[in-house]
């Protein structure tokens, strides 16, 4: 795929050779995409070049993505001391799915601070270059998933067959792709097509995967989900449409992280929307969830009024209370003012 120098591939390829112990590291919350490229490269180190290697997170990711976790990932806020520790003794740092360690949150200082090699795999916008000495970064592409799939394919040991990567690495990845796609609801290019085929042609049960990421689900997601859908769905005049996941409503109905994912999406199915946001209260913020269609940038909403960024139609961010609303009750309010000005 473009994007990919062969200098680089040759420059990792080197780096790698050099590496003795590996630290993999992902964002806060884990999403699938985040746990299938760093699950990928895990199995690769290990298995193809015999590397030391873990991948850390922030945090424990949702219990419906844990079949994507390898049994020695370490995670911040349960194995902090093996994980400063594992950060520092390694002489490699990749960082996966993010541009910046500032989503690494409370591993930040420690990642900074380290005197490894540090690489960055990601696929979203405004790369940190200057603190990478290795930077893959094309936004143009489904998934980080995806951008490990063309980078790994491209190394001398999988000379360009993906028959040649670990069961494990394939598999993590189709997932990968698969989670940050919405099953290739979104964000497909013909490249994406291309690598779900390969790794079909290699041997990955997708049918599987599927089965692991969207038939595994409490009886409680789907009762949350149907209120959300219809009580808790609201659309402006202008086509914007939001749901509020306050803490009451999660404690209603005993939703679990992750149990929410894929939600935002669904009022894109309805004609007149053209923006759908999905706020889920933690603590001191809501996390916000922008989706749009063609022609709307989700992007520069979630930029402009939800310090995030992200995708033109796939995006992020926050929204503080009460420095950005009195109070969680004032989100509904807030969506609403923001919306009608962004898409007047």
């Amino acid at each position: 795929m473009d994007g990919i120098r062969l200098e680089d591939i040759l420059l990792f390829d080197r780096i790698l050779s050099g590496a003795r112990q590996v630290s993999l590291v992902g964002h806060v919350h884990p999403d699938g995409d985040a746990l299938g490229c760093v699950g990928a490269m895990a199995a690769y180190l290990a298995g193809k070049r015999g590397l030391n290697v873990r991948g850390i997170f922030p945090d424990v990711p949702p219990e419906t993505l844990r079949f994507l976790c390898r049994e020695d990932f370490l995670y911040g806020n349960r194995d902090r001391d093996d994980v400063l520790r594992f950060i520092e003794g390694s002489d490699l740092v990749i960082l996966m799915d993010c541009n910046s360690f500032t989503r690494t949150e409370t591993l930040e200082d420690a990642l900074r601070g380290s005197k490894a090699v540090k690489v960055l795999i990601d696929h979203h916008l405004n790369p940190d270059r200057d603190t990478f000495g290795t930077v893959f970064s094309t936004p143009e592409v489904s998934s980080a998933s995806e951008l490990l799939y063309w980078i790994l394919v491209r190394m001398p040991d999988v000379a360009g067959n993906a028959r040649n990567l670990p069961p494990e690495s394939a598999a993590a990845l189709m997932a990968g792709m698969t989670t940050d796609t919405n099953n290739f609801g979104n964000s497909v290019f013909p490249t994406t097509l291309r690598m779900a085929s390969e790794l079909l042609e290699a041997g990955v049960d997708r049918d599987s995967i599927l089965e692991q990421l969207y038939h595994r689900y409490r009886e409680n997601r789907v009762r949350g989900m149907g209120y959300f859908q219809n009580q808790g769905l609201h659309i402006t005049p202008q086509g914007a449409a939001y749901m509020i996941a306050t803490r009451k409503l999660l404690r209603r109905f005993d939703l679990r992280d992750g149990e929410t994912e894929g939600l935002v999406n669904v009022p894109l199915t309805v004609g007149k929307v053209r923006l759908s946001l999905f706020l889920k209260e933690d603590n001191g913020y809501f996390r916000v969830s922008v989706r749009s269609r063609r022609g709307t940038s989700a992007q520069q909403l979630a930029a402009r009024y939800f310090h995030g960024g992200g995708h033109e139609n796939a995006s992020g961010g926050r929204l503080y209370f009460p420095e950005d609303i009195p109070s969680p009750e004032d989100a509904a309010a807030y969506i609403e003012k923001v919306t009608g000005e962004f898409l007047s």
